[in-house]
């Protein structure tokens, strides 16, 4: 017997729901709103709930010219940097991790095992941790101030591998049976069976990975000393200055709202790929 549930039953998880989302937006709408008017209005805390008539100017200001104290170089190319980055781990991680996996779960090698638990002991050492060392041969590699040193210590994935390894092995045994009976080798069984089964897979660590690399500070920090290979989280950094009254907040705030656009597009057009793959790789 299926029991109704009560109006007041039904109420109750959508108003908690409710306040929640406007808890986690308002600091978003704040932001905002603080982009739309003069540094005076902002800095004095007379900023109303409704938009300021600056906001054409600001962003203008911020897309093409920079703020010309704290970061000279226009918030285009922060946003152009941290983009490629971005878009360079999270393709780059799916495509080592793709063929390692792939390798661990479908040959037959001396020490195979040994070899994927090597890699999942990375898990323990983040960039952080290694972080003189790696710096030290991206340095003695010249390789400091360009896309390759800002993206190539950070393409490998032990938690990447691992997922793929999960799905990989979810694969049965028939299919693969039926591929060699077929003639497929291994890289017509890669390409033309493993591959469109992990889209949804992919998908999901696509964009985990994407906003991993969006939301890079340190080694970006470490290894950029020009202006133009800085990424727009080292910009925002960079505009919040000791005192207040250096700080132009409204321009601050225009790169914090710019800076969230990306990883919400990714998130909302692969919200369903995302989902779906998360809930296949834990079958």
């Amino acid at each position: 017997m299926v029991e109704r549930q009560t109006l007041f039953a039904r109420i109750v998880p959508h108003v908690v729901l409710i306040i929640g989302v406007c808890i986690v937006a308002f600091p978003v709408y704040l932001a905002l709103l603080a982009s739309t008017y003069d540094a005076a209005t902002v800095q004095n805390g007379r900023m109303t709930l409704l938009p300021g008539n600056q906001m054409i100017e600001n962003y203008e200001r911020i897309i093409f010219s920079g703020t010309n104290s704290t970061t000279r170089e226009p918030v285009g190319t922060m946003l152009l940097n941290s983009f490629i980055m971005a878009m360079v781990i999270a393709l780059g991680k799916i495509s080592i991790s793709l063929i390692s996996a792939y390798a661990i779960v479908f040959f037959r090698f001396p020490f195979r095992m040994a070899a994927f638990w090597l890699i999942f002991v990375t898990l323990m050492l983040p960039v952080e941790v290694r972080i003189y060392p790696t710096y030290k041969i991206v340095a003695d590699l010249q390789l400091l101030d360009t896309y390759t040193g800002l993206t190539l210590p950070l393409i490998a994935s032990a938690t990447a591998t691992l997922l793929f390894r999960q799905f990989f092995m979810t694969v049965p045994e028939e299919l693969v049976e039926a591929s060699k009976i077929d003639g497929a080798g291994p890289y017509k069984f890669f390409k033309d069976t493993l591959l469109p089964l992990s889209v949804t897979t992919m998908a999901a660590l696509f964009v985990i990975q994407f906003i991993y690399g969006w939301n890079q500070y340190l080694w970006p920090l470490l290894i950029t000393t020009r202006d133009n290979m800085q990424t727009i989280v080292i910009g925002i950094k960079k505009m919040i200055v000791t005192s207040d009254a250096l700080t132009e907040w409204q321009l601050a705030m225009a790169t914090a709202v710019l800076a969230l656009l990306p990883p919400v597009v990714v998130v909302v057009l692969m919200q369903k790929l995302f989902v779906k793959g998360l809930v296949e790789t834990e079958k």
